[in-house]
């Protein structure tokens, strides 16, 4: 039997990021790979909370963050943590978080993430007909509470950067928000409704339909822990814990894992691992129908195919600290108290890891060490949201085609 050919592309990832990409180059005429340390939707993409948060311009990295962060960081249960032991190892990165809540920054991020989540938004139902997953796309919206008028007066700045940036929303009292979504606690004064503000029916189960369809269109998905990159001038090899594999380009989209791969190639991209939590009640917990977000608690409940998942906030504790479900159970005994009727048995509790930068965008972008591999990781909360943008950006990148945005503020090198 001879050897099956060598793929063009390698994909390190088989989340919704890497196996997007790896759809779009197959669409391209590329012979593609994907390997991932687990399979298809292992990580985060199975795990997040569905949304396709089009109106989320604003960086996280932000004024409002500095202002929360240090009562947040009071609460070791709170939308915002750091274990005491890994704070040293964190510090730098906050300082680079820091460094990033400037006036100037924040402007210039805000406006390089309105170009990813607009060509994200425009890429999105095309891509999802042509992997046959549209009939997953819900349009239900988001619903965003203020227990106070001083939390909403405070977060109207935000929403006239999104209005200047044609975001659609209105703001509601409470007689409005009863009828968006009944059974609100009355602690909630205020509220802003986003129609624009899409979902997939299960995180999960599309990325696995993503995953039948590249094997259907021909590519091949291996478990496979990348170890190393080593490019030369035919190609790149991949070194994993078996066989080294190899193949003309690389993409990078190992989600949190991704800088120990640029390590490699002697890039270090200050990617640190912001661990999500929650918990999936059965279906009929509540009677949802939009997706509700409490900000000023960092979390969200939403309506999944599977049941109703309640989940969120922030623990910076890396990649190899054991999960703390106290954070998960502190999250579902909130969403009691502020949505009455939510039954909480038989709840699945869960632990992901989301790749983020300091200053909130992506790195998609070639590695200084070669053009053959590129990567495309790094977005946060937003992997989902951004998928089928960077998924064309890759291609682009790729095939030699001109990005239909400009690329500087998502370079990979821009931290050096």
């Amino acid at each position: 039997m001879e050897d099956a050919p060598e793929p063009d592309v390698i994909v390190i990832g088989a989340g919704v990021v890497g196996l997007s990409a790896a759809l779009a180059l197959q669409g391209r005429g590329r012979r593609v790979l994907v390997i991932d340390r687990e399979g298809p939707a292992a990580g985060a993409s199975a795990g997040n909370a569905g949304a396709f948060a089009f109106t989320d311009i604003l960086p996280l990295a932000s004024p409002g963050l500095m202002r929360k962060a240090p009562r947040w960081l009071l609460d070791p249960l709170g939308p915002l943590s750091v274990p005491i032991p890994y704070a040293p190892r964190v510090a730098p990165w906050m300082w680079r978080v820091a460094r990033a809540c400037s006036p100037t920054r924040v402007e210039a991020a805000t406006a390089a993430q309105t170009a990813l989540m607009d060509l994200s938004r425009a890429e999105l139902e095309p891509f999802l007909a042509a992997t046959g997953t549209l009939p997953m796309l819900r349009r239900e919206g988001n619903l965003e509470l203020y227990e106070s008028e001083a939390e909403w007066l405070a977060s109207l700045p935000g929403w006239d950067a999104r209005e200047r940036h044609g975001i659609d929303f209105r703001h509601l009292d409470a007689g409005d928000m009863a009828a968006v979504q009944p059974g609100l606690s009355p602690r909630f004064v205020r509220g802003t409704f986003t129609p624009g503000w899409f979902s997939i029916a299960d995180p999960r189960d599309y990325v696995l339909a993503l995953a039948e369809r590249f094997a259907a269109g021909g590519g091949a998905i291996a478990v496979a822990d990348a170890r190393a990159l080593r490019p030369d001038a035919g190609g790149v090899t991949v070194e994993t814990q078996g066989a080294a594999r190899r193949a003309g380009q690389v993409v990078v989209a190992a989600g949190a894992f991704s800088h120990r791969l640029a390590r490699t190639l002697g890039e270090r991209i200050p990617l640190e691992t912001e661990r999500g939590y929650n918990t999936t009640l059965p279906p009929g917990a509540f009677d949802l129908r939009t997706q509700v977000t409490f900000g000023g608690h960092g979390f969200v409940v939403t309506r999944l195919a599977g049941g109703i998942r309640v989940g969120g906030a922030v623990e910076l504790a890396g990649l190899e600290r054991a999960p703390d479900f106290r954070r998960s159970e502190a999250m579902l005994a909130k969403a009691a108290r502020f949505l009455p009727g939510l039954r909480t048995e038989g709840g699945r509790p869960w632990m992901g890891f989301r790749p983020s930068l300091p200053d909130s965008l992506p790195a998609i972008g070639f590695s200084r060490g070669s053009r053959r591999v590129a990567y495309a990781f790094g977005h946060g909360h937003l992997g989902l949201t951004q998928s089928a943008g960077t998924a064309r950006l890759v291609a682009d990148l790729l095939t030699g085609q001109v990005p239909p945005i400009p690329l500087r503020s998502f370079s990979p090198q821009r931290f050096a």
